[in-house]
């Protein structure tokens, strides 16, 4: 297994600089640039040569390339073309904890709701529980955050006035702390739980559809395997069988989409973030696109990128641990 997960971070490298490549490449051929439409007024041409000095813009292509692998080697992602005051670093410094925060959250409400609802669908196969259970996942994958998101806004937000939701990630941005006391949740984490909460269900009630009708397909599967018949056969309770024998295997599909899933939640949701203006990656994301960016865009696609590797990676290592008969050596 070390052999197997050192020959595919050494694979990784060269998809890494092909990403970095592309999308500098592909950002810098939007018309228009950072400097542009600064203000009511033109930028005059002598300060926006300064600038475009100031930040190697006026060099050649493949040249500020090479400075910026360069830079990024030793760690440094860039400036800021509209705060020269700050630069890239920071900006992922502030916003990947909240992001990591919204991410994480909603895959643990996805996982808590999905798995529980597919094995209750699967073993009541055929019956109004399973229908139930069906419907609402099919309800969760087809309507989108773009609809959810405000839906909960509107009624819970502004009608009901149960919840607020703007601020999360500036006024309360590290209020939470993974594992709070009980006590605490309804002392220092209680704005951050109320701002939290909409944000979190509107992902993960997505996250929890897929989840769920994935462990539905896979133990309905497994269920009719022989080794499933054969330990009822040998007296087994059903609850043994269920956990210890066919949930196990049950997860392998569960599985796959945890590579991708995982960087998408732990990196945030570009809509959700938003919606409930979130200041988190996503929605710096979005902004650097406008905003001609080009290193904050071209940095915080290669932090995607490493997460999507890394997570590709721990679902091959969770495969050999679900089945034992998977080897990578």
């Amino acid at each position: 297994m070390i052999t197997y997960i050192i020959r595919r971070i050494l694979i990784s490298i060269p998809v890494l600089f092909f990403i970095i490549l592309s999308t500098f490449l592909l950002i810098h051929a939007i018309p228009g640039g950072p400097f542009d439409n600064v203000g009511e007024r033109p930028m005059p041409p002598l300060v926006r040569e300064r600038l475009e000095n100031r930040y190697g813009l006026n060099k050649p292509l493949p040249e500020q390339f090479f400075l910026y692998v360069g830079n990024l080697l030793r760690g440094e992602l860039g400036p800021l073309f509209s705060t020269p005051s700050r630069d890239v670093n920071d900006i992922v410094r502030e916003t990947f904890p909240i992001s990591i925060q919204l991410g994480l959250l909603s895959l643990i409400l996805g996982f808590a709701i999905g798995i529980p609802a597919g094995i209750i669908a699967a073993l009541r196969h055929n019956t109004p529980i399973d229908y139930t259970a069906t419907f609402l996942a099919v309800l969760g994958v087809s309507v989108p955050n773009l609809v959810l998101g405000p839906l909960l806004i509107l009624i819970f937000g502004v009608q009901l006035r149960w919840f607020d939701f703007p601020g999360w990630g500036a006024e309360y941005p590290f209020a939470f702390r993974f594992l709070p006391k009980y006590s605490e949740m309804f002392g220092p984490n209680a704005k951050f739980f109320e701002l939290a909460i909409m944000p979190v269900f509107a992902l993960g009630t997505a996250y929890s559809a897929g989840i769920a009708r994935l462990t539905r397909a896979g133990l309905l599967e497994v269920l009719d395997s022989d080794y499933i018949r054969t330990a009822y056969a040998k007296g087994l309770k059903p609850s043994t069988v269920i956990i210890v024998h066919a949930l196990k295997n049950s997860l392998i599909p569960v599985a796959t989409i945890m590579g991708p899933l995982l960087a998408g939640a732990v990196t945030g949701s570009l809509i959700t973030e938003q919606i409930f203006a979130i200041n988190g990656m996503g929605r710096q994301f979005v902004a650097s696109i406008g905003q001609r960016e080009y290193f904050l865009l071209t940095s915080l696609t290669l932090l995607f990128a490493v997460l999507l590797i890394l997570g590709n990676l721990m679902v091959d290592i969770i495969y050999a641990w679900l089945d034992p008969r998977i080897r990578y050596d």
